[in-house]
Order: C-alpha cells, then structure tokens, then sequence
C-alpha cells in the first residue's frame, strides 16, 4: 500500500464535528460519498490502496467506556495509514488539568481529537481551544457520529433521504437529537414516542423545526408507539437507561414499559419497516431478541457503518484527495 497522492483539500478539512448540525446536508453528503467508496473497496479487499492519512495521529479522549467508538476510530485510523492514541484514565478533564490545557498540548502533539465525554460544554472548549479538528465522539446532548452511520445505513437500503419516516421509541435523549436535526437537514419525517416527562431538548426540537421548513422535513411527536411508527420506514430504539442515569434505572423501566419495540410494535409499522438500533442493547427491555435478530433488522450493517462513516469523515477533515491520471498517464491537478 502506498500513501495517498496529494490532491485539492477537502472543503471541510480542518473542521470541527461538535454537532451534527456544524455540517450542511451538502458537507455531509460529500462524507457519504467518501464513505461509500471506502466501504466498497474495503469490503472487496480489506486494505485500501491508498493511505489518505498516513502520518495523521488521533488522539481518542474518553471518559466514558465505548465499544463502537473506540474500535471503529481505531481500526479506521489504522486502515488508513493513520495512528490513533486511546486516553482514558491518563488524562481526567478539568481535574489533574484545565479543559483548555489539554487543548493546547494536543494540539501541538496530534492532527485530531475526538472526545467521548458527558458535559456537552467539555467538548466545546476543547474545540475552542485546540486549532486543530475536535470530533464528538458523544456528549448528553449529541452523537453526531451516530447520526452519520444511522443516515448512511438509512441512504443504503432506500438509495434516498428525502421523504422517508423515521420513528424513535424512547425518550429524547443524545441519539435522537443528533438523528433528527441530521434528518432534518435532509427532508425526513423524524418521529418520536415518548412517555410523558422524557421531551427532547427544546432548543434542538427548534432547530432541527428550522432545518425541516427548508427541507421539506417534519417533526412530530406523541406518547403512543403503535400511532407513531404506524407507516414508518425505519423504526428507531436505544437503551431506556444510558450512561450516567443508572440511579434512574428503576424509574426508567417502569416509565418506559409501554415503549418495547417487538413483533407487535413492528406489525404496526408495517411489513416493509427497519428496525434500527444504536447499540448496547438491553436485550428484553427496549427491544425483543426476535426484532434485534430478526429480518427486519439492520442493526449490524447499522454498527458496522460507524467504520464506513468515520473513516469518511476523518478523510474529509484530515486527507488529501487524490489526483486521478489523467488520460495520457499524467498526474492532474497542476
């Protein structure tokens, strides 16, 4: 394998990816696209045969325990000539030092951060601190990386955006505010159902309102599963409990228990639905073994594109896109 050819930089190279929202429905097209090329090629031949980040370094900041994350970050690192460094317990933010400290070590240390941590505040002064790409690698408030695979899975099975029903079951939480200001951005219906007192936050309902008046997109929002995903495209759950509401636990079950997304729940959405899952997943409790593992199911395709849309993704904040010869065998770009 040999390192990519330089090429025009990416227009959004040197960006940060705080909210899905930082990025147009154009922007995030174009991390499609690379990342639907890099997916076919990997898939053919497990390598890439150019390196588009080869001497790039990652440093991964999490504060919080991560599968998908930190494996996808990692091995797309590797898989594309880059490094990446994993910092857990080494560095506590705000603590042993300053949020604005470890800005400006890394970045005079790495090319790029992603940070995986619980105040959404945190990673905004990392960003604003570090003159170089900080990614959210997941907040409270947001998961934008999340949204980016949920869509390009989305994009796959239907070979559109525009016009498609997703519906979520659970409360409005970090996943699904990425997810409906990211389908928004592209003219989804974004539903939710949800039991009374687990709302979204308001400022990101209006947002993404804003991004689906322009779009032709729609908000909507009820407390009945079976009315909302009823004509859903994409049925949509995640855990009823997530990190750092454990002491919640109890309470959340038994606010939710109407909320199980399972055969029945998947009959009223219709024959044709998905079903979708952003993963852990509490097996009998948000959803059924029989839908997680069922036909209907893209879950998997679902957690492996969090590879595919990273790697797209760090190749438009970080590499250079290569130069195609031209016709006579000469390299373009001059």
């Amino acid at each position: 394998m040999t390192a990519a050819t330089s090429g025009p930089e990416s227009p959004l190279r040197g960006r940060d990816l705080l909210s899905i929202a930082d990025f147009s429905a154009a922007e995030i097209e174009a991390v499609f696209e690379r990342a639907t090329a890099l997916k076919a090629e990997f898939r053919t031949k497990h390598r890439h045969d150019s390196l588009p980040l080869g001497g790039r370094t990652l440093a991964m900041l999490f504060q919080r325990p991560s599968l998908r994350t930190r494996v996808t970050f990692e091995a797309g690192m590797t898989q594309l000539g880059g490094h990446a460094i994993y910092l857990t317990n080494d560095v506590v933010l705000g603590a042993r030092e300053s949020v604005r400290d470890v800005a400006r070590n890394l970045e005079r240390f790495v090319d790029a951060i992603v940070v995986r941590t619980g105040p959404h505040e945190v990673v905004a002064e990392l960003a604003a601190n570090a003159g170089i790409p900080v990614i959210n690698g997941l907040t409270l408030r947001e998961h934008p990386c999340q949204a980016l695979a949920d869509l390009l899975t989305i994009r796959e099975r239907y070979g559109r955006l525009a016009g498609l029903v997703v519906a979520f079951v659970g409360d409005g939480n970090n996943v699904y505010h990425s997810l409906s200001l990211a389908g928004a951005l592209f003219g989804m219906e974004v539903r939710l159902a949800h039991p009374a007192g687990y709302a979204p936050n308001e400022r990101i309902v209006a947002t993404a309102r804003a991004f689906a008046s322009k779009s032709g997109g729609g908000l909507t929002f009820g407390n009945d599963p079976a009315e909302v995903v009823r004509g859903a495209d994409v049925v949509y759950t995640d855990a009823w409990t997530s990190m750092g509401q454990e002491a919640e636990t109890e309470e959340r079950r038994d606010a939710f228990a109407g909320f199980q997304v399972n055969a029945a729940l998947m009959r009223a959405a219709g024959p044709d639905a998905v079903v979708m899952h952003c993963l852990p997943a509490h097996r009998g409790e948000e959803i059924t073994d029989e839908v997680l593992d069922g036909p209907q199911s893209l879950v998997w395709e679902q957690s492996e594109n969090r590879l595919h849309a990273q790697k797209g993704l760090l190749v438009e904040l970080l590499g250079e896109v290569p130069v195609e010869p031209d016709e006579s065998g000469a390299r373009g770009g001059q």
